[in-house]
């Protein structure tokens, strides 16, 4: 499976959209309107929009598959990490999606979730940080969360 046979909605396009709910409805519009099945998978960063995916998916019919637990492991001051929204979030999942963690995630730290993004095999690589990142707020807040800003 590739980007190429799934949908996945990231941060901007749901700033785009005006919140979690509104990029869902787009998606199932768009699908449906064109008889497509796929996978859908959405990028949450807070526990709120975890909740909004979650109410909204149990309320209608989505195309919803997975969802995205972006940047919920906070690096902590000592080197550690704090897991607790991460766990928190897949009480509230309960099962009834696959799930993936992204963001300060090893193979270590990181359990229950179906799928781990971890940048882990590309982190010796230097890059540069170009980001096109629409909502600066929540962008600020996530940031500042996990150190990065």
């Amino acid at each position: 499976m590739g980007l190429f046979d799934m949908v996945l909605i990231k941060d901007n396009h749901i700033s785009i959209a005006g919140g979690v709910r509104n990029a869902l409805k787009s998606v199932d519009s768009y699908l449906e309107k064109r008889n497509l099945r796929m996978v859908v998978e959405i990028d949450t960063r807070t526990m709120e929009e975890i909740k909004d995916v979650l109410g909204d998916a149990s309320k209608t019919k989505s195309s919803l598959t997975w969802i995205m637990l972006d940047n919920m492991v906070v690096p902590l001051d000592n080197g550690d990490v704090d897991v607790s929204m991460l766990k928190e979030a897949m009480e509230l999942i309960n099962g009834k999606f696959e799930t993936e963690a992204s963001g300060n995630v090893t193979l270590e730290i990181v359990s229950g979730v179906t799928y781990i993004s971890s940048g882990t095999l590309t982190h010796s690589v230097k890059a540069l940080d170009i980001s096109l990142k629409i909502d600066t707020e929540l962008a600020l807040e996530v940031g500042r969360r996990t150190k990065r800003a």
